[in-house]
């Protein structure tokens, strides 16, 4: 893909920048290349700092090179199911473990952030419960927790029929005041909002909401219907279950982020995704002791 690690470099560094460098710390244009190149190539003026490329980015402070990011930031983008560790490893030449963080960084990179969700209408609104299957577990480890959340993490999507664009979240509680507040958060007031019949949708005051019973096999009913998340869905479970097979809770944002992100840009051609996941890693980070959990991240919006 790259010939070699400076041919890699310009290319980053044209998606990011365009035509006018700027500082990774302070935003600054007020900047210059470094004589050696160290400790990093360019220097800010105003902030008297030095930066790279990768600075401020999931890609801050490691060691691999940027040839090998892009061969990863295309194989995730081109696989609809997503790539495991292993197989990541095994095709650019890492560790596991460090295959392992890449793909979280760049899934950290990927999907709508939350504090830039804000939805056009008609939206479709749903949940989908992920992992936990009870069936394999001895009865005396099994969970009494009743229909739907048995051992599983629930997630809620939000599908604007204007653009196409998902936006998936864990949520701790599927109840009518999560539900409501999601909504209210992410759905601009008086917009139409389509859901399945759950007792949580109901009582929506200030939407045009309506509703699908899918208990009684209705999935359709004129415009009103969750066949965009439903589809959603089906591609993340299928990724859970043909390529990862385990999705800790800790790291679901992550996984629906990918799966979004993806989502979002299919409509580009590869080139294309590759420079749209490159210009969303801007701005978010993701050290390898926050990633396990022994930092807690000051800055996460998610």
């Amino acid at each position: 893909m790259f010939p070699d690690e400076s041919t890699a470099t310009r290319w980053f560094e044209s998606v990011r920048w365009e035509n006018v460098r700027y500082c990774g710390h302070c935003g600054s244009i007020a900047t210059q290349k470094t004589k050696t190149g160290k400790p990093m190539p360019y220097w800010c003026r105003d902030c008297k700092s030095y930066f790279s490329v990768r600075t401020n980015t999931p890609m801050e402070s490691s060691r691999i090179p940027l040839h090998k990011w892009g061969i990863a930031i295309y194989l995730l983008c081109t696989n609809p199911k997503g790539i495991s560790s292993l197989k990541m490893h095994r095709e650019i030449g890492i560790s596991q473990k460090s295959a392992w963080h890449m793909v979280h960084r760049i899934r950290e990179g990927l999907g709508i952030q939350e504090g830039d969700a804000h939805f056009r209408e008609p939206v479709e609104v749903d949940e989908a419960y992920m992992g936990g299957k009870e069936g394999n577990k001895h009865s005396s480890k099994k969970l009494r927790m009743g229909r739907g959340m048995v051992g599983k993490t629930a997630v809620v999507g939000i599908k604007t029929r204007h653009s196409g664009e998902v936006y998936a979240r864990t949520v701790k509680s599927t109840d009518r005041k999560t539900l409501h507040g999601i909504i209210r958060k992410h759905v601009r007031k008086g917009a139409r909002v389509y859901t399945d019949e759950a007792r949580a949708y109901k009582k929506l005051h200030g939407y045009r909401h309506q509703s699908v019973k899918h208990s009684v096999g209705q999935y359709v009913d004129g415009m009103a219907h969750t066949n965009g998340m439903e589809s959603f869905w089906s591609m993340l479970k299928r990724g859970y279950h043909g390529t990862y097979h385990k999705m800790s809770p800790k790291h679901l944002d992550r996984y629906c982020n990918e799966f979004a992100g993806r989502h979002n840009i299919r409509q580009m051609d590869t080139l294309e995704q590759m420079e749209e996941v490159v210009r969303q890693m801007n701005g978010r980070t993701l050290p390898y002791n926050r990633l396990i959990g022994t930092q807690k991240c000051k800055c996460l919006v998610k």
